[in-house]
């Protein structure tokens, strides 16, 4: 079967991985570059499990674009009369239908909202996949990445769990944690040059130096030096308006290497995107498209990012300037990497910041197309000496951050402590101190219980009433709760909701769609100085229609906050009211793929 899907040999990993006991049922973790076979390594694990024990499969990923990618490449094994599922979305529902499946693809959010409503048929998983573990480090999907594997370890002792990452400094204690066996390799099948770009050349790690010149900007002529070589190109750029704005640069140049049979492809597929959808941001892509360039950012829908990522793949669009999210997602190889840029905004402290090693490395791991190139390259760019020294030790040789729990903030505890009452897996002190145990925060910090934050989160759900303290100081959810946990809302939403629902009698639409909107669980529009004004009128025509109090918000940072707050509702307005998308992107100045994401929350 695997010889007629095209496994004639085994990657390094992968051998390390079957001798280490990948076949015989233990943990394994693996921390490996893009590319090394960790994929095949879970399909193996997968087969033999699901094959002879009749049991149920599930792999995790963080991304439903990543979900969905994964769902299709394991629908080969239907071959085998397997039956593969997919399952991303609708976290108010036990998914009953999912027991008929043997391979089940699911993203993190979906599988904790799954363990909350105990599926019947989760007693029958007997293997768990958790793909890019070292977003354990990710404050937002980390804790929940914890908790599934706390609840599946409450739920069965016999579970296979392989985890599979980036090449992380402690894989060791994520390995220790799980009771795995660790597979640490360097190996890639396409080996990885990496270096920086300064006056005209690249200087890589290994000493060597390429002469590259400086005809235009740095990352134009590093492009246009790829290109020569019939090398694809990944640019990361910081910024969503950076990614057009170069993408719209660089097509001027591209286009020289478009030869005229490409170029009639690459017009049938920016015609392909326009009869998808019709707006300012697919017109300007279809013009970048046609001189083989392309921008690819979250603004975009989900159907014209594969349509993109399918034409980068075949080698039809040449260039793709991406922001990050496409790092940590897809699949997509390319000669030369990018990095335009090694600084992020930081909407919270509101100024930018160096990005992390591991984020560069996510990145730079990009770099080379099995089959394609004899090596890949990745490129940082500096405009001094200095700064070219700096680069090279910080990120070029510089080992990933060490991973580290998020998961003891009073956020997550109130999330997952409500999570684990409602669901009736812990009911007792003791039973959530056994629970946190079992998390990778419980294996990092032994000596360590949160206590105190673990006791203001069971205040806070207590005061909230969405829990009662039984005369055995047990605790059971009230139906409030049950409701909460099963939405997969934030317990602090609730409370913001319900509060505002006592102010209902001078509601109309617009406040309770603000309502939703001022929740934590909502995606906010970023608020542009041009707008400023028009929404301050927008304001004073609605204040006394909306279900908070406005006496809160006197400050400048709280009044940005608010006006940014009934941008988003007022797009939800439109939307609701059947305004069409095209005139949505135009009047907001968002993408396709901002709306779906608000509408959907």
């Amino acid at each position: 079967m695997l010889a007629k899907l095209g496994y004639h040999s085994l990657f390094p990993p992968q051998e390390e991985a079957i001798r280490k006991g990948l076949l015989e049922g233990k943990n394994i973790v693996v921390s490996a570059p893009t590319a090394s076979g960790k994929t095949f390594i879970a399909e193996l694990a997968i087969l033999k499990k699901v094959l002879e024990n009749n049991c149920k499969a599930i792999y995790l990923t963080h991304l439903r674009a990543l979900a969905s990618e994964k769902y299709e490449e394991f629908k080969k094994y239907e071959e085998l009369n397997l039956k593969v599922a997919l399952s991303t979305g609708d976290y108010d529902s036990s998914d009953p239908w999912l027991g008929e499946y043997d391979i089940i693809v699911a993203t993190y959010e979906k599988m904790d909202s799954l363990l909350r409503h105990r599926a019947p048929w989760l007693l029958n998983v007997g293997i768990v996949i958790l793909d890019e573990i070292h977003l354990l480090h990710d404050s937002k999907r980390g804790p929940t990445l914890e908790m599934i594997v706390a609840r599946f370890k409450q739920l069965k002792d016999d579970i296979q769990f392989i985890g599979l990452s980036a090449t992380i400094r402690n894989a060791h204690e994520i390995a220790g944690w799980l009771n795995a066996e660790l597979i640490q390799s360097d190996w890639r099948p396409v080996p990885l040059k990496e270096g920086v770009y300064y006056d005209g050349d690249i200087f890589y790690s290994d000493g060597s130096v390429k002469y590259v010149g400086k005809i235009h900007d740095p990352v134009t002529s590093l492009t246009i030096d790829s290109l020569k070589e019939n090398g694809q190109v990944l640019i990361f750029t910081n910024t969503r308006q950076s990614s057009v704005t170069l993408a719209k640069r660089l097509a001027n140049y591209v286009r020289r290497f478009i030869d005229s049979e490409l170029k009639s492809k690459l017009v049938k597929v920016a015609n392909e995107l326009l009869l998808l959808e019709r707006n300012k941001v697919s017109e300007l892509l279809a013009e970048c498209v046609k001189r083989g360039v392309a921008f690819h950012h979250a603004g975009l829908s989900y159907n014209i990012r594969k349509i993109i990522e399918n034409s980068f793949r075949n080698n039809l669009i040449k260039t793709i300037v991406a922001t990050p999210t496409l790092a940590a997602g897809v699949n997509l190889p390319a000669r030369r990497v990018i990095i335009s840029s090694y600084r992020r905004y930081n909407a919270e402290l509101g100024y930018f910041d160096v990005i992390p090693v591991l984020e560069y490395k996510q990145m730079a791991g990009r770099a080379g197309r099995p089959k394609y190139d004899k090596y890949g390259d990745s490129v940082l760019i500096a405009r001094t000496m200095e700064e070219l020294d700096m680069l090279m030790e910080e990120y070029v040789r510089a080992s990933p951050e060490r991973i580290v729990s998020k998961l003891a903030s009073e956020k997550c505890l109130r999330v997952h402590m409500l999570a684990a009452i409602a669901s009736e897996y812990s009911n007792s002190i003791e039973q959530l101190r056994n629970l946190i145990k079992n998390t990778f925060y419980g294996y990092q910090f032994k000596e360590y219980c949160p206590e105190d934050q673990i006791v203001n989160a069971l205040k806070f759900l207590k005061d909230s009433n969405m829990i009662t303290v039984e005369e055995n100081f047990t605790f059971k959810a009230t139906p409030l709760g049950k409701r909460v946990a099963q939405l997969y809302i934030d317990p602090l939403s609730a409370v913001i909701i319900l509060e505002g629902l006592k102010r209902k009698e001078k509601a109309d639409e617009i406040g309770y769609l603000h309502l939703i909107v001022h929740t934590p669980d909502m995606p906010k529009l970023y608020l542009r100085r041009r707008e400023e004004d028009l929404y301050e009128d927008f304001l004073e025509e609605v204040e006394d229609k909306l279900l908070i109090n406005i006496e809160e918000y006197s400050g400048l940072y709280e009044k940005e906050i608010l006006l940014s707050e009934l941008k988003t509702a007022k797009l939800l307005l439109d939307w609701i009211n059947e305004v069409p998308e095209e005139k949505i992107v135009e009047v907001y100045d968002v993408g396709p793929g901002d709306i779906h994401s608000i509408t959907q929350t």
